[in-house]
């Protein structure tokens, strides 16, 4: 598990691009980028890292199910994922 301050900090960096989306596209597309400058650097979506939804793992994350590789194994096993099951059986 990935300790709270790291999850809250990421929601933090979802929130403040979302709000800075528009504006960085307006700057973007005017060729202001002394402008997009002085934007927050956690307006940027390059920061922005995919974490697991449930443990908030870092590594391993598969985008299709917004888990981790882990966490993923673990809820197919227990046939909690629809329509994933072992390739072998």
């Amino acid at each position: 598990m990935a300790k709270e301050s790291m999850k809250a900090r990421e929601r933090k960096r979802e929130a403040t691009v979302a709000k800075y989306a528009e504006k960085r596209k307006a700057l973007k597309e005017a060729g202001d980028f002394a402008g997009l400058q002085r934007l927050p650097k956690n307006a940027s979506p390059v920061r922005l890292h995919n974490r697991c939804k449930l443990t908030g793992r870092p590594r391993g994350y598969m985008r299709q199910f917004g888990l981790s590789r882990v966490t993923f194994r673990e809820m197919a096993l227990k046939g909690l994922i629809p329509g994933v099951k072992k390739s072998s059986f």
